[in-house]
């Protein structure tokens, strides 16, 4: 999928990542990217969304963690394909396996690396994968 065709949801409740995000993906050719701040903020607003590809999330989110969101997401049908990528400050290879064992589609570490982050989202947008800590 061409970056100019993904609408991505951004899950973070820092506005200052949202907005770092935002401007690389922007960068990237995305058109079309939401924010939402929590979990059950992306639960409500998601249903109502036409399509979702991507969804960033971070793990450590107010009322819910990004674990709990992401098995929320996958018990509605309409988001077992989904892709979701974990984006978080615990950029560990322990917290890394436990995202994938937890059935996250990808993992990248935070601080964002403004010469990487655009050329990790491109690779998940064209079926590859992205595990990263840093």
């Amino acid at each position: 999928m061409q970056p100019d065709e993904a609408t991505i949801v951004i899950v973070e409740d820092n506005f200052q990542n949202y907005v770092l995000m935002t401007r690389l993906l922007a960068h990237l050719g995305v058109k079309d990217c939401v924010w939402k701040e929590s979990g059950w903020q992306v639960l409500e607003f998601a249903e109502s969304l036409p399509r979702i590809d991507l969804i960033l999330m971070d793990i450590f989110l107010p009322g819910s963690d990004g674990y709990t969101l992401l098995e929320r997401l996958r018990g509605h049908t309409r988001f077992e394909e989904t892709l979701v990528i974990a984006v978080t400050a615990d950029a560990s290879v322990q917290s890394m396996r436990r995202a994938k064992a937890s059935g996250f589609d990808g993992f990248i570490g935070k601080p964002l690396n403004p010469d990487q982050f655009p050329a990790q989202i491109s690779r998940v947008l064209s079926g590859g994968a992205v595990w990263e800590c840093s």
